[in-house]
């Protein structure tokens, strides 16, 4: 696969790492740094991005007012 057909996601996308549900903070030098979807605890480095699954993309959460 690709990096087009399997893009990074974005800073505020709702994502599965593993099994467990997380929020895109930062990107930094192709890094993706995530923290608890329920906010607070600490951050932590996705150790492979492209297994990273998105749920929700930041503007679909603002669209169904989840933000």
């Amino acid at each position: 696969m690709n990096e087009e057909s399997n893009p990074l996601p974005s800073v505020g996308d709702e994502v599965m790492d593993g099994k467990t549900y997380a929020i895109v903070t930062d990107v930094r030098g192709g890094v993706v740094w995530l923290r608890p979807r329920s906010g607070g605890g600490s951050e932590w480095p996705a150790e492979d991005p492209r297994k990273l699954t998105v749920k929700r993309t930041r503007k679909e959460m603002i669209a169904a007012g989840d933000l």
